[in-house]
């Protein structure tokens, strides 16, 4: 089996990926960049926030906000990273993380919802991204890429504010998610 990096990430069958690049400062930002390519530029923070016009970055998330759904995310990938036997990842303390690119669309998907949200209802995001399938949650990303994908230039508008109100709204209860767990072969890869 070939070497597998972060979440999921096999760049001997694929060079398409998310990064996750957390700031050694606690008032920095985590910068979530799509990369097509794998080269050691990738890896560069400086590239993920070069600004406003860089097209591969997706979202800019305050540190405050990342640790709010950070654990989250790194227990479902992992969950189902396991079923499929693939080793857990984690989440540096400051750093790069590859993402697979399939739980890189769901990852920039809740930070969509949580980037403009009142931090009150970020629970109530994080419960109703639980609660949806990972294709409706590849449907959800690439429905608001296509319209509002980059970092800057599309937050608060269209698609991304639709999101955050589709997730931070109504959370749904507990035994739907654990239904979900459990009813759903929780799809990894798509080849």
């Amino acid at each position: 089996m070939s070497e597998v990096l972060g979440f999921g990430f096999f760049p001997e069958r694929t060079t398409h990926c998310f990064l996750v690049h957390i700031p050694s400062s606690k008032d920095g930002e985590v910068a979530i960049t799509e990369e097509f390519k794998w080269t050691a530029e990738a890896l560069s923070f400086e590239k993920a926030s070069s600004g406003y016009q860089n097209p591969d970055l997706k979202v800019l998330l305050p540190m405050r906000i990342w640790a709010e759904i950070a654990e989250e995310a790194r227990a479902e990938f992992n969950r189902r990273l396991i079923r499929h036997g693939v080793k857990s990842g984690k989440w540096p303390s400051k750093g790069v993380a590859p993402v697979d690119r399939n739980l890189g669309k769901e990852l920039v998907l809740l930070a969509w919802a949580v980037e403009e949200a009142d931090p009150v209802l970020i629970p109530n995001a994080v419960r109703n991204w639980l609660g949806l399938s990972p294709e409706e949650r590849w449907w959800l990303f690439t429905m608001t890429n296509a319209a509002t994908g980059q970092a800057l230039g599309g937050r608060n508008k269209g698609w991304r504010k639709a999101v955050r109100f589709a997730l931070t709204e109504n959370p749904i209860a507990d035994s739907v998610i654990k239904k979900r767990m459990s009813d759903f072969e929780l799809p990894l890869f798509r080849e």
